[in-house]
């Protein structure tokens, strides 16, 4: 469990991937003997248009410091236009995340392919450092 300890902070960070590219990309990353940070907590989905945005908000409630929703890249989505829905909804999510008092830098969506292992790592990496340098999300319980 990453936790905070002697005053540093590691973020924990929930990963949506799709099961077509992202996660392959992070399969691959792994049997490639890649190394990203331990942060990431990853939940597979069979498409990223599945990710429906109350699971970012949720994962927010229960803990998470960051979350990243990631998929194919444009006009690759094996269901089609499953990215594209991801897209139109993770805009109008970001603006309600910000009404929530989220920073924006605590949601991101990627699109990473199954070939793109060494993409993953550099998002993940930066993702880290930069929800690292905000600090432990504060929610209050009432949102």
């Amino acid at each position: 469990m990453i936790s905070l300890s002697e005053g540093s902070f590691e973020p924990r960070i929930v990963v949506i991937a799709c099961h077509w590219c992202t996660y392959q990309a992070i399969n691959l990353a792994g049997t490639s003997r890649f190394k990203y940070p331990p942060n990431v907590r990853v939940i597979r989905v069979m498409c990223s248009g599945r990710s429906d945005p109350q699971f970012v908000i949720e994962a927010f409630r229960n803990g998470a410091d960051g979350v990243l929703v990631a998929g194919c890249h444009p006009g690759d989505c094996h269901y089609v236009n499953g990215n594209m829905k991801t897209m139109r909804r993770t805009v109008l999510l970001e603006k309600m995340l910000e009404q929530m008092g989220i920073e924006k830098e605590r949601f991101r969506r990627e699109w990473i392919s199954a070939a793109e292992a060494k993409k993953w790592v550099d998002v993940v990496t930066e993702m880290v450092e930069q929800v690292r340098k905000l600090g432990p999300l504060r929610l209050d319980s009432g949102r």
